[in-house]
C-alpha cells in the first residue's frame, strides 16, 4: 500500500490549510505537492514517520500501519467511517473497537449506597433495625445536559424481619437553558437548608447564578405518613412554588426565601388547607473546621382563606459544627450540635433525624429540642454516625416528649 494514500485522510481531516513553520521529515522538501498535509498530519499527531526524520513516501505500507493511521484519525474526530470500514478487522485487533465501546460506557455511571441503621425510641419503644441499598444511575445526554434515577430498596431487621420494600425514588434531568440551570422530575427538594423540606418532589427547579443565586421552584409536594388522631397516615402535602436567594460572601453564607405549599393533608382536611412559609438565615465559617448557623422561620397557615390559628407560626434554628467526616479520607470526624424551635406552621418534612411530631393542621402544635451527634471515616467509603436527640411537643402536653439513639453505617460505591 503507498504512503500516498495517507493523503486521503488529510482530505478527511480537512487538511488543505497552509504549512506550519517546522518541517518533520528531511525527505520531504518544501516544494513537495503534498508538503503542507504533511505537515499539518504530523502536527496533529496522526501520522509519525520512521522515527530517523524521514517520511517515507514511496515505501509500501501494511495494512496494520494504515489502521494505526486511520485509528489516530478517529480519535481526532475525523469522519473516515469508509477507511473505518476498510480496515474494521484491524482496528478491531488493535482494540479500536474496545476503546470506542468503553468510551461510551462512560457515559453512564453506576453508583451505590448500602446504611445500616439502628434506632431506639423512648417515646413508643420503637425500634428500628434497618438495611436500606440504593443504586444510582448517571448517563449524560449531551455536553450540557444529564440523567439521574435512584432505585431504593428498605429491608426491615426488626419486627418486621424479612419484610422489604423497593422503589424507584429519583427520576431527573439537570442541563442548562441559556444562562439558567435546571433540574425536573422526581428530585429531592430541599428548602432552607432542610428546616421546611427535604425528601423528594415532582417538580421542577430554576436557577441563575453563582456567588449570589435566586432559585425559583413548583411541583407536587412527597405523600407521606403523618398523625391523625394518634395514628400513623398516609397523607399527601400538596402543591408547592416559591423561590430562594443565597450569597456565598467567602466565610459567610445568608439565605432568604419563600414557599407556598397548597391543599395539604387533603385526605383528612379536604381542600384548601394552605400554609405559606418565609425563612431567614446564615452560616459563619470562622477557620475552616468550626461553624455555626441560624435561621428564623415565618409560617402563615389559611383554610379555604381564613387564617388557622393556635399554632405555632414562628420558629428558630442553631447549628455548630467542627470538622465532619469525609467519606474519601479515611480517619476524618466532625461533631454537630443543633437546637430546634420551631411552630408547626413553620415546616413540612424536616431534615432532622429527631422526632418533630407532625400532625394534620391544628393537632401539629410544633417541636423544640436538640441533639448532638459525631462521625468517623472508619476506611475510604465507609463512615459510622452516632447521634442523640432530645425533642418534645410544643402542645400543652409535657408528656410528648422523645429520646432518641441514632446509629448508622453507610457504605459507598
Amino acid at each position: 500500500m503507498k504512503k500516498s494514500l495517507v493523503l486521503a485522510m488529510a482530505m478527511a481531516l480537512g487538511v488543505t490549510a497552509s504549512a506550519y513553520a517546522a518541517n518533520p521529515f528531511s525527505d520531504v522538501p518544501a516544494g513537495h505537492w503534498a508538503y503542507d498535509s504533511i505537515n499539518k498530519l504530523a502536527a496533529a499527531g496522526v501520522i509519525e514517520g520512521y522515527g530517523d526524520s524521514t517520511f517515507g513516501g514511496d515505501k509500501l505500507m501494511t495494512r496494520y500501519e494504515m489502521a494505526q493511521i486511520v485509528a489516530k484519525a478517529m480519535a481526532k474526530g475525523a469522519n473516515v467511517d469508509k477507511l473505518a470500514a476498510e480496515f474494521a478487522d484491524e482496528l478491531d485487533n488493535l482494540g479500536v473497537r474496545v476503546a470506542n465501546l468503553e468510551k461510551k460506557a462512560d457515559n453512564v455511571k453506576v453508583t451505590g449506597e448500602a446504611r445500616y441503621l439502628y434506632e431506639d425510641s423512648s417515646n413508643d419503644g420503637n425500634i428500628a433495625n434497618s438495611l436500606r441499598s440504593r443504586i444510582w444511575v448517571n448517563g449524560q445526554i449531551n455536553d450540557d445536559w444529564s440523567y439521574t434515577g435512584m432505585l431504593q430498596n428498605t429491608q426491615d431487621l426488626h419486627d418486621n424481619a424479612g419484610n422489604e420494600d423497593t422503589s424507584f425514588q429519583r427520576a431527573y434531568v439537570e442541563g442548562k437553558l441559556g444562562g439558567l440551570n435546571v433540574t425536573a422530575g422526581r428530585y429531592n427538594a430541599f428548602f432552607a437548608n432542610g428546616n421546611v423540606y427535604d425528601t423528594r418532589a415532582d417538580g421542577v427547579e430554576v436557577s441563575y447564578g453563582s456567588k449570589i443565586q435566586l432559585k425559583g421552584f413548583a411541583g407536587k409536594a412527597t405523600d407521606a405518613s403523618v398523625k391523625v388522631n394518634g395514628k400513623d397516615t398516609d397523607m399527601s402535602f400538596g402543591n408547592y412554588a416559591g423561590a430562594e436567594l443565597t450569597g456565598d460572601f467567602g466565610k459567610f453564607d445568608a439565605m432568604a426565601g419563600y414557599v407556598n405549599f397548597k391543599d395539604m393533608y387533603k385526605e383528612a382536611a379536604g381542600e384548601g388547607l394552605d400554609n405559606a412559609i418565609w425563612y431567614v438565615g446564615g452560616s459563619y465559617d470562622f477557620d475552616g473546621n468550626v461553624a455555626v448557623s441560624g435561621m428564623y422561620l415565618k409560617g402563615d397557615m389559611s383554610k379555604n382563606d381564613k387564617d388557622v390559628t393556635g399554632i405555632g407560626s414562628d420558629g428558630w434554628t442553631a447549628g455548630l459544627t467542627y470538622k465532619g467526616a469525609e467519606a474519601t479520607e479515611a480517619g476524618s470526624w466532625g461533631l454537630f450540635a443543633n437546637y430546634y424551635d420551631q411552630g408547626g406552621m413553620t415546616y413540612v418534612a424536616h431534615t432532622t433525624d429527631a422526632t418533630v411530631f407532625d400532625g394534620v393542621a391544628e393537632d401539629n402544635q410544633g417541636f423544640k429540642g436538640w441533639g448532638v451527634g459525631t462521625n468517623y471515616t472508619f476506611a475510604k467509603n465507609i463512615v459510622g454516625t452516632v447521634a442523640y436527640y432530645d425533642t418534645q411537643s410544643k402542645t400543652q402536653d409535657k408528656d410528648n416528649h422523645d429520646n432518641i439513639v441514632w446509629a448508622d453505617l453507610t457504605f459507598t460505591f
